[in-house]
Formats: structure tokens, sequence, C-alpha cells
């Protein structure tokens, strides 16, 4: 805050080029960006007053409302400050947009991939300024399965069906323009939610919430719109248990799916490489997975739980044997805590998919043990502040990261996205 702070001060005393961009981007900011301004310089007076007034359903009802008299006044007696988280997203805009001119002219077709959250939080400043908009006091989340018998709550929301529909789908069209702005592609989180959501009410248990059917015909279409105006490639994550057909809709839509090494595979071994989807994205791992390395090591299991390390010494046989009868190795099988050569074999495996993009987590690239999320978690594990080893400038200088671009590029061959 204090460096952003100094940096403010320090452009609007300069006069210079990036001082006259920063005027004509907060001249032309949306009321959008404009009420999230406020809301984070007001949320900050409220919290300083009472740390229990983190959600604005707890604020004095003058400061409820968005569009308020008092709510008018306090941006205004505060403008400095509101400047400052205008700056803010100017800045990281400004960024992103620098990061994504430079892949592209450093040769990627592709370039920055965005991701597209399956909804916000309801104590934020979308639900504060456009409640209307919003499903408020809803909890998105999962029903009973397999693999959480009581459901799951991840405590987010997002847009009302009939209050897309009454604003002309308006806030879908500006999150949607706003993802695509700089990048050239976009993934879309738990993509099946176009279609339905599971829905908790506030304070019930994930076993009460109910199917909540979406527009999904309006915001498939949508979303083409806007990706053709931006020239972008859409990604949807259609992992997990999902209703018969629904990859072929997604196909027949335009969206490529995401196949996974891990996930392609049955009893008896993975899906051959020259067997996986062309219209999908292959991929060595996602961020809610431990990275190949980690997965191999097992560190990811309890040291104390035999049958967990049982079925994972099944399932590094297996895709040894599966690699080698796709040809990518040759060796013995590497004993647990030597995984270089299998991270080179899951570059390799999806690198000789005819997917359209092949994909390797930057942690796959390095080698890593690391798992960026875990899944229904929130303090019980660093989500999210994993540091990298290193210099981001240099990661890649790394012998065995070259190795495996290098061998990525080998296996890519002839791919649908090299062709002119």
């Amino acid at each position: 805050q204090v460096l952003l702070d100094h940096l403010h001060r320090r452009l609007a005393a300069s006069g210079g080029p990036l001082a006259a961009d920063f005027a004509a981007y907060r001249a032309a900011a949306p009321q959008a960006l404009i009420d999230h301004a406020t809301f984070e310089v007001l949320q900050g007076a409220m919290l300083r007053e009472d740390a229990g007034r983190w959600h604005w359903r707890t604020w004095p009802d003058a400061f409820a409302d968005a569009a308020s008299p008092a709510v008018r006044a306090f941006r205004q007696e505060h403008a400095e400050a509101v400047d400052r988280q205008v700056f803010a997203q100017w800045l990281a805009e400004r960024s992103q947009q620098a990061a994504q001119a430079r892949c592209r002219e450093a040769g990627m077709r592709i370039g920055i991939i965005a991701d597209l959250a399956i909804g916000v939080e309801g104590a934020g400043s979308q639900c504060w300024s456009r409640p209307a908009d919003m499903l408020t006091g809803l909890g998105i989340g999962a029903p009973p399965d397999y693999y959480a018998a009581e459901g799951q709550n991840w405590g987010l929301t997002t847009f009302s069906p009939t209050g897309l529909a009454r604003s002309g789908f308006a806030g879908f069209i500006a999150m949607l323009r706003a993802s695509l702005a700089h990048v050239g592609g976009l993934r879309i989180d738990h993509v099946m939610g176009f279609d339905r959501l599971w829905m908790v009410p506030e304070g019930a248990s994930a076993t009460e919430g109910a199917y909540l059917a979406m527009p999904s015909e309006d915001l498939f279409c949508l979303t083409a719109l806007e990706a053709l105006r931006h020239r972008a490639v859409v990604i949807g994550e259609d992992l997990g248990t999902l209703p018969h057909g629904y990859r072929e809709k997604l196909q027949a839509e335009g969206i490529a799916g995401m196949r996974v090494l891990r996930f392609e595979r049955d009893d008896h071994g993975h899906r051959h490489p020259s067997n996986w989807d062309a219209d999908a994205i292959a991929m060595t791992s996602t961020h809610d997975m431990i990275a190949t390395a980690g997965w191999w090591r097992g560190v990811d299991l309890d040291p104390d739980d035999a049958a967990g390390q049982g079925a994972r010494a099944w399932d590094r046989g297996l895709f040894w044997g599966s690699a080698e009868e796709a040809g990518l190795v040759s060796c013995e099988r590497p004993p647990a805590d030597a995984p270089d050569a299998v991270v080179d074999a899951a570059v390799a495996y999806v690198g000789g998919t005819p997917s359209a993009l092949a994909v390797i987590a930057v942690e796959d690239v390095l080698g890593l043990d690391v798992q960026p999320n875990v899944p229904g978690t929130t303090a019980e594990k660093p989500n999210w502040r994993h540091r990298l080893p290193g210099p981001a400038a240099r990661l890649l200088d790394d012998p065995a990261a070259g190795r495996r671009i290098q061998l990525l590029q080998q296996r890519r061959g002839s791919s649908p996205l090299d062709a002119p």
C-alpha cells in the first residue's frame, strides 16, 4: 500500500505521458470502476471503526446503497483515496497489456490466457453496487457426491438469471470485455455453471441446496461473440462429473475442454496420446492438483496411510507403463524419489497428442513439488502463495526447464496452432 501511494503521488507530479494516460483512463472510467474504487475506501473506513463490519450489509443504511447521497458525499470527501484505487486498477491493466504485448512480440500466437471465475464474493463491491444483478444470500457449491458426502459450499455468489435478463446481460458483457481486453484466451472456471449451478441458501448446509438453471444459450452466444471480437480462444473447465453429452455440447459451442493427463486413464492405463481429443486442451496438471514431481514423490499423501501409498505405487506403474507403450521412455521405472524422467515423460505425453493446445504448468516445467491450490481449504494451506524459485526473468534458464520446453516443441511438431 505504501508503495502504491508513493507511485500515485509521483505519477501525479510527473506531468509526463504516463500521467496523461492515467488522466484519460480516469476520465473514461465506467461507473462500475468508480463504484469499486469507492467501495475499497469505504470498506477500509468501516473496518477501522469496527473489525466486524467486513460485509456491506452490516454498514449503516446510508452507506449500503452505492447510489445514495451519503456515498456520493463520502466519495467527494475522500477523492484522493478513491483516485488511488483507480490508479491501482490502471496500473494492473497497463501491466497486463504490456505483458501481452511482450508475449506476442516473442512469437506467442495466444499469449496470456485469463481466468473467468465461477463467482464473486458476496461481501464485495459488485454485490454492493449492483445488488439487483446478483444472487445475494446464496452461495455456489456442489451437491453431495462420492468425494464430498456433505456437499460443498464455495462461499461465492453469481449473477441472477432474472437480473441478467432485466439488464440486457449488461454486467456479464462488461465482465467478458474486461476479461478479454488484453489477453489471447479465456478459461471459464466450472463451465457447467453456464447451464446450472448448485445454490446453497445462506446459513444452510450444502445438502440443502438446489440446482438453479442459468440462461445458457445467451451466455454461450455472448461469450462466442466477445471472443470473436477480441480474436481470443475460449477454454472451459469441464472436469469432474458432467451430464451425458456435455463435452460434445461444449465442442459444438466452440469451447475447448480440458484433458488432464492424470484423468485420461482407466484401470488398465492412460489413454494413448494419439487418441486424445483434437478439439480440447491437453495438460500435464492443473492449479488444483499437485505438480507431477510432487505426485510421483507422493508429497501430498499421509506417510502413515498404507492404502493411499499403495494406490499411488499402482498409479506410478500405470503411468510408466503407458509411457513405455507410447514409446516415450525405454529405461526402468524411476524410484519415487527421482521424478525428473517422469516429468519429462509427462511433458512428452501431452506434447504428442493431437489436441489443439498443449499446456504445461510452470511447476512442471521447473519440476517442482508444490500444489498451487488445494480445493476446499482456506487457512490450512498456503493457497496461491507459493513462490517460484528465483527471479522471473531467469526461471527458465534452468537446464531441466530448457530441456522440457525443447521436448514440448519437438513433440508438438505441426500442431494446428503452428499452421499459417
